[in-house]
């Protein structure tokens, strides 16, 4: 009775194995967690963080339920997790993360939001979520990165773009192409705003989908000790690991800080 995690781009899979002995599966589509129930013995605990949705069916509230029904908790966070957890809380799916409150609260409600191309074979992400641009640009305004208008203008170009498209570079390429002054009435050169924002994702921006998933392993070592069972000891992780786009095939995925992937790494092989 191991603990079950799905995961795919949200984190890199050494850092996650290091933090929990778990048994770690591709991002869940429907009937994965049927599968699990069918097993002569079920997972004590299942973690959903990353989905499949463009090429399969999406793992289903109903199916995530039927698990808390035979006794098997289920917690979600990052992408897929965090939507089925924020729908599904009130009858015992545990959220966790700032992803998952954010959908919880009603704050963000599209789930296009976390939604990202990603090689199914090597699971590195080729596109980037809205909602990581929206937490970075929302801790950048408030450490003082750029100005909050620069900041509003790369999310609505962000969100403009359909979801396979999102990268920094595009955004920024984007923002070039309107210019940034040109609802806002700021005075911030613009082309100089744009090196700052492309700074600030190079190397300081946080990746909260990692971030996010890290904590639902933790959470799932609390609960794995509640119960009774011994957990690894907890890595330490300096730098996200990198993500290179591969195939870029469509398929629909501290001290504690991890941080965003440079600009540029998330362009897609393919259009």
């Amino acid at each position: 009775m191991d603990p079950v995690v799905f995961l795919g781009p949200s984190l890199d899979r050494a850092v996650a194995a290091r933090t929990l002995d778990a048994e770690f599966l591709p991002p869940i589509v429907r009937g994965d967690i049927d599968a699990l129930l069918a097993r002569p013995h079920p997972p004590c605990v299942i973690g959903i963080v990353d989905g499949r949705f463009l090429d399969s069916l999406a793992v289903s509230p109903k199916e995530v339920l039927r698990a808390v029904d035979a006794g098997v908790p289920v917690y979600g966070s990052s992408s897929m997790g965090a939507l089925r957890a924020a729908e599904c809380a009130p009858f015992g799916v545990t959220g966790v993360g700032r992803i998952y409150d954010a959908y919880a609260s009603g704050a963000v409600d599209a789930d296009d939001e976390v939604a990202i191309v990603y090689d199914p074979d090597t699971l590195c992400a080729t596109s980037e979520p809205l909602i990581n641009l929206r937490f970075a640009i929302e801790d950048g305004v408030a450490e003082g990165e750029f100005d909050a208008a620069v900041g509003e203008r790369f999310l609505a170009v962000a969100k403009s773009l359909h979801f396979p498209d999102r990268t920094v570079a595009n955004v920024l390429r984007g923002l070039a192409a309107e210019g940034l002054a040109a609802e806002t009435g700021t005075v911030a050169e613009t082309a100089a705003e744009r090196d700052r924002i492309a700074a600030y994702f190079a190397d300081r921006a946080p990746d909260t989908k990692a971030k996010d998933a890290l904590a639902l392993l933790r959470a799932l070592r609390d609960h794995i000790a509640a119960a009774g069972a011994p957990a690894p000891p907890e890595p330490t992780v300096t730098k996200a690991p990198e993500k290179t786009p591969d195939s870029g095939r469509a398929t629909a995925t501290d001290s504690d800080t991890v941080t965003h992937t440079p600009p540029g790494r998330f362009e897609r092989a393919r259009s």
